[in-house]
């Protein structure tokens, strides 16, 4: 919006041609969802709180998180709030990508909402009845595989980049619907597991946008996508503007949800995060790295599909509890201990796939 504000004004300040810069608005757009999430937290923690919005914590967990009951939940409101009007004031918004994400952003949001809301509100203790809530998964994930394929310009958006490997984007054809559907739906429900413990969830979220908004910045390039040896895809340039939204949102409130938490995200946060990390990650035709650099999301999921697959199968259980975080409380390790040592694990997988844009 401020975009084409600022092309308006040029003519009379050359200035504001500054707006027309995509690291500028990188720039501005982080702070922007910084101010907004730092301005409304406070009021938004209130309010919740007057609602008596909070927190149901399971019985069967560690016992310092029975404490955590009451803490105001569904403060994933404040990151979609501020990420939408960071991208709506500063992302170029004829670009569509930037209304791909926006959509699954905002539509697996609405998911998370009436699943807390059922919850917190209702009091009903199972929320958003699972199969429901996978139907509505699949539909949106789904309806945006398909507008992706349809809508495809060039080959390059529907191939595979494969890690470490150059000159090799084997096509997908009809199997990159499925692989969309997979890679949106599943990061969704990957943030929305680790969700457990005080600041676990965002700041790798916080660390993949980042990354995220290089590996855009460089897709959208033809220069550096030519001497990386990626795919080039104008679109996804204005991804960046996104990406950096996301981290100005997500460090704002952290600023809240460090431990010990004034408020948590709830599903309304964690799925809408995870599946905007999701559809990205597909924008940018980076699925794969999106798999090393989650890795975290995606050593929380295995624990639950090992855990439940064991108990099943041979009626014991491989962890003291899942995800996987809950078991090294259950050992003794405090929760900022499990924290932290999950974020340095995230940082460091963040910084392998960052480096697969140029070890090929």
């Amino acid at each position: 919006m401020l975009l084409w504000l600022g092309e308006y004004l040029t003519q009379f300040y050359s200035f504001f041609n500054v707006f027309s810069y995509l690291t500028f608005r990188a720039i501005v757009s982080t702070l922007t969802a910084l101010a907004i999430s730092l301005y409304f937290g406070p009021k938004l923690i209130r309010a919740l709180q007057k609602m008596q919005i909070g927190q149901t914590v399971r019985d069967d967990g560690p016992e310092s998180h029975l404490s955590k009951s009451g803490t105001p939940t569904m403060g994933g409101i404040l990151i979609l709030a501020a990420i939408v009007a960071s991208v709506l004031l500063w992302a170029n918004l004829s670009n569509s990508y930037v209304w791909v994400v926006l959509f699954v952003l905002v539509s697996f949001g609405l998911i998370g909402f009436v699943d807390d809301y059922r919850k917190v509100i209702r009091k009903d203790s199972n929320g958003l009845i699972a199969r429901w809530k996978y139907f509505w998964q699949t539909v949106i994930g789904l309806a945006t595989a398909i507008f992706l394929y349809a809508f495809a310009q060039n080959p390059a958006e529907t191939s595979l980049l494969i890690p470490f490997v150059k000159n090799v984007l084997p096509q997908l054809g009809l199997l990159y619907i499925a692989l969309v559907y997979f890679v949106i739906v599943g990061t969704s429900n990957a943030v929305n597991l680790t969700d457990g413990l005080d600041g676990l969830a965002i700041v790798p979220t916080i660390m993949v946008a980042g990354a995220f908004a290089i590996f855009a910045y460089m897709t959208g390039n033809a220069n550096f996508s030519e001497y990386l040896h990626i795919p080039h895809i104008a679109l996804a340039s204005e991804l960046v503007v996104v990406c950096t939204a996301m981290v100005g949102a997500g460090l704002g409130f952290l600023w809240f949800n460090t431990y010990p938490a004034q408020v948590f995200m709830g599903d309304v946060g964690s799925l809408a995060l995870g599946a905007a990390l999701g559809v990205i990650a597909v924008l940018v035709r980076q699925e794969l790295v999106l798999f090393i650099m989650g890795g975290v999301f995606v050593m929380e999921t295995m624990s639950v599909i090992l855990q439940v697959g064991s108990y099943k199968l041979r009626g014991q259980r491989i962890f003291r509890m899942a995800p996987i975080h809950h078991h090294y409380e259950l050992k003794g390790w405090p929760e900022p201990r499990v924290i932290v040592r999950f974020w340095i694990i995230s940082l460091v997988l963040v910084l392998v796939g960052l480096a697969t844009l140029k070890l090929r």
